[in-house]
């Protein structure tokens, strides 16, 4: 637990009722008050729906300063992860609290590599899907399915098994998404290649052939990495709180996994990229662009890809970006698509019109990632998937560190209960 803070605050209930709360020091960013004693003094529970105001528990992983637009992963700035690191690398860092070793990483890489393949029972799931069904229906269903082949992971309690479980997740996540794709378009399956990197093999996966041999570009595999490792962790966010809520009892841990890519496919969370193409999609054209901006400020049309729930300045995800994007376009030759135009035209406005200045409606990563997702020929219906393949690593570290607490307890929200009061049984005949 965190140490405490010499402060304490009073809650006065009335009736010389006081309840003192001891303060908890954070590391940067805002202590919290200990409100766990509040029902036993005051008889009464706090009310915070959506939990915006509540810090759900202690972490050691991933910091915001929304307001500064800092995103930390175990204390780095993402910047210079994104700069220097991989997706691979990140994810050692966000499970281990520490960047690995020479040694460490090819160990931990190879691992991965190893554990691509999925179990051929695997397959016959997915034959139960229907053609036309969504990706992230799928991979619910199949990480889900998964938790069957892998019983043992329920030992949790041993670091070993929970190190195996980790890598599987990691290593297979990209499989089952690749599937995904290959399933809804009849194409057929492609194993994993022990000889190429995270992102590539995922690529190859998506779009090799078995007519001819299919080389992966290395700057878009390079792009692919980026996004992975930007949408890795992000705190305590809706998804990320239902693998908590989930393991908390104590489940297996890839139902835990499958419960957060269930809350990724609400489109109030994991949709964002998605929204992205479908509202340039709407404008149209550059031609539109200028009236599409007008209807934004009259509340007319809302603006997707800009600004951001919890960065109140700039997304610093975008920056890196906004210079993949670019670097994208440019090794696919796709400037001239009207599209990219158009988004490029946007991007223009939004970054020199006063209104989305005064308002901090910057172009945030969703924004570019979209963008680079459909340059690079994933379909719209799987970026949402995408996202779950990248934020599976956040989501294990996340399951990791909970599962591991000394006083771990099951999750158990309160309510404001405001229905009706206990009242008799009325007969049928008298009704």
């Amino acid at each position: 637990m965190t140490e405490q803070n010499n402060k304490k605050v009073k809650i006065d209930f009335g009736s010389e009722n006081v309840a003192e709360m001891q303060v908890l020091k954070a590391t940067i960013g805002q202590d919290v008050i200990d409100m766990r004693s509040l029902g036993k003094l005051s008889g009464m529970w706090s009310y915070d729906p959506g939990f915006l105001s509540t810090a759900a528990c202690e972490s050691k992983i991933t910091y915001i300063d929304g307001d500064a637009g800092h995103l930390f992963y175990r204390g780095y700035p993402i910047e210079q992860l994104a700069e220097h690191s991989t997706h691979l690398e990140g994810a050692y860092l966000l499970l281990n609290g520490e960047l690995p070793t020479k040694e460490q990483k090819l160990e931990f890489e190879t691992s991965v590599i190893r554990h691509t393949m999925l179990h051929d029972q695997i397959l016959s799931v997915f034959k139960g899907f229907r053609r036309d069904a969504h990706p992230m229906s799928m991979v619910t269903g199949v990480v889900g399915a998964l938790a069957a082949f892998y019983p043992d992971a329920f030992d949790f309690k041993s670091e070993a098994e929970r190190k195996i479980t980790t890598i599987r997740l990691i290593a297979k996540m990209p499989t089952v998404t690749a599937l995904c794709y290959r399933y809804t378009h009849g194409l057929p399956f492609m194993s994993p290649k022990n000889k190429l990197s995270y992102a590539e093999n995922f690529l190859h996966m998506m779009f090799a052939t078995p007519c001819e041999e299919y080389v992966v570009n290395p700057i878009i595999a390079k792009a692919f990495d980026r996004i992975l490792l930007l949408h890795a962790d992000h705190e305590q966010n809706a998804s990320t709180s239902a693998v908590r809520l989930a393991g908390s009892s104590g489940t297996h841990p890839f139902s835990a996994i499958a419960a957060g890519v269930a809350c990724l496919w609400g489109p109030a969370h994991g949709g964002a990229n998605e929204a992205v193409l479908k509202m340039l999609g709407e404008i149209g054209s550059e031609a539109n662009v200028d009236s599409y901006v007008a209807g934004v400020k009259d509340k007319k049309y809302r603006l997707m890809g800009f600004g951001h729930r919890v960065y109140k300045n700039t997304d610093p995800r975008a920056k890196i970006m906004r210079k993949t994007c670019y670097e994208v376009l440019d090794v696919l030759g796709k400037h001239d698509d009207p599209l990219f135009k158009l988004a490029m035209k946007l991007e223009k406005v939004a970054l020199s019109d006063p209104y989305f200045i005064e308002h901090k409606l910057y172009p945030n990563v969703d924004f570019y990632s979209g963008i680079i997702l459909r340059a690079i020929g994933i379909p719209v219906s799987m970026f949402t998937a995408v996202f779950a393949l990248a934020r599976t690593v956040g989501w294990l570290a996340q399951w990791q560190e909970m599962i591991t607490e000394p006083d771990l307890k099951i999750s158990r929200p309160r309510q404001l209960y405001t229905g009706y009061a206990a009242r008799d049984y009325v007969p049928i005949d008298k009704r």
